[in-house]
């Protein structure tokens, strides 16, 4: 998952980057409303995490003009002003979910899961294609029932292929999935990563179409 965090108190900003990597997201971070907007206008994002007091331009600013663009990007607040009437209105300019601040790392990992489950029509948590079962609320990847260890860049490129299967990825998409800003990229990376998904799903799980791209299920099944 590429994940664009808005967070001007770098305390904050360090732990949520840190956590989110360690669990295999591409975390890019800014720290003022401008700055969000143009990473919004230039760059695409599975997920937008965005506190309200920012310096530069307020992050109901930002929210609303991303929907005033037709962005559909799933947003979750991070805020803490938790007046009835400040969550009133972050919903109502278009965020899926606001979060108070202070916040368990915990909560805001399962509400990010539910925020993106929802946005992409599914209620049940977990996904099965043939003996693949890939549940993102444990994290855990089984193959005929049997568990699937994974590393952290391996589960979040799966992740990447499953949350649209059928819809084939390229090679600079899936990187994007893999690295957030100022992280290197190491070379052939999402081959290396492939292969190993394939010695431990299967050869034929995760395919490719030669100068395209990867996926997985039935192309055109979720375009």
């Amino acid at each position: 998952m590429r994940v664009l965090l808005v967070e001007d108190d770098r305390m904050i900003g360090e732990s949520v980057r840190t956590a989110l990597r360690q669990e295999g997201s591409a975390v890019d971070w800014v720290r003022d409303g401008r700055a969000a907007s143009t990473a919004l206008a230039t760059e695409q994002f599975d997920l937008v995490l965005l506190d309200l007091g920012l310096p530069g331009r307020d992050g109901l600013e930002v929210l609303r003009e991303m929907r005033a663009g037709k962005n559909p990007t799933p947003v979750i607040i991070l805020s803490a002003r938790d007046a009835l009437r400040d969550r009133v209105a972050g919903l109502d300019a278009g965020a899926d979910d606001y979060v108070v601040k202070p916040f368990e790392l915990d909560e805001l990992t399962a509400r990010m899961r539910a925020v993106v489950r929802r946005r992409s029509g599914r209620a049940e948590p977990a996904l099965e294609i043939g003996p693949i079962r890939f549940d993102p609320t444990t994290r855990e990847v089984t193959r005929n029932g049997e568990p699937v260890p994974l590393s952290a860049r391996e589960y979040a490129l799966l992740e990447a292929l499953l949350a649209r299967p059928g819809a084939i990825l390229s090679r600079a998409q899936l990187e994007d999935r893999l690295y957030g800003w100022g992280e290197a990229i190491e070379s052939n990376a999402v081959s290396v990563y492939i292969h190993q998904l394939r010695q431990k799903l299967g050869a034929d799980f995760i395919r490719n179409v030669r100068g395209v791209g990867y996926f997985v299920g039935r192309p055109g099944t979720n375009p």
